[in-house]
C-alpha cells in the first residue's frame, strides 16, 4: 500500500504534504507532485496535510475509473522517460536529491485545468 496524489493537486501543489512527509518521497513534478510508490512507507502523514484533499491510498483507486488513471499515472512518474529527460526517475532515494522536476507525465500535463 502506499498513497497516491490525485487531480486536486493540479495547479495548486501547495507541498504541505512534502514538508510532514518523513522519507522525503514526495516529487514535484511542474503541476502537481507525485509520491513515489516504492519509497512510501505508509505513514499517513501526507494525508491530513493536503488542503484540498488530494491525497488518498492507493487501494482507495478500485472501482473509481480517475483514481485508478492518477494511481497509473504516479506509478509511469517514476517508471517512464519524462520529457526532457535521458532515462526514467526511478528511485533515487528522496526528493531532496533531485530537486523540483519541472515536468510532468502526459496524463497530468494535458490535464484540463
Amino acid at each position: 500500500m502506499s498513497y497516491v496524489i490525485g487531480p486536486a493537486c493540479i495547479d495548486v501543489n501547495d507541498r504541505a504534504c512534502m514538508d510532514v512527509c518523513p522519507v522525503d518521497c514526495i516529487y514535484e513534478g511542474d503541476r502537481k507532485s507525485y509520491i513515489n510508490p516504492a519509497e512510501c512507507i505508509d505513514c499517513g502523514a501526507c494525508e491530513p496535510e493536503c488542503p484540498v484533499d488530494a491525497i488518498f491510498v492507493d487501494r482507495a483507486a478500485r472501482g473509481d475509473e480517475t483514481r485508478t488513471l492518477f494511481l497509473e499515472d504516479s506509478r509511469n512518474f517514476f517508471l517512464e522517460v519524462l520529457p526532457g529527460r535521458t532515462e526514467p526517475l526511478g528511485n533515487p532515494g528522496g526528493a531532496g536529491k533531485v530537486g523540483g522536476l519541472n515536468v510532468d507525465t502526459e496524463t497530468v500535463a494535458g490535464y484540463p485545468g
